[in-house]
């Protein structure tokens, strides 16, 4: 019997420049909407703090993003 690996580790990348303003910007208006009335933004601040945290994640470990 020959044994498989189930999980290799791959070492955190930095995400590109594109991904991380895109992060930032939506994280920003995120926590901005939080507390300033923005009409139809401040419905939506958690959201748009969790697409901007994902987005960072998925750029942190995906290769090339």
């Amino acid at each position: 019997m020959t044994r498989r690996k189930v999980y290799t580790y791959t070492a955190p990348n930095a995400p590109t420049r594109g991904i991380w303003i895109a992060a930032l910007v939506i994280g920003g208006l995120g926590i901005l909407a939080r507390f300033v009335d923005m009409n139809e933004v401040s419905a939506y601040n958690y959201w748009m703090l969790l697409i901007g945290y994902v987005l960072l994640v998925i750029g942190t470990s995906a290769r090339g993003m």
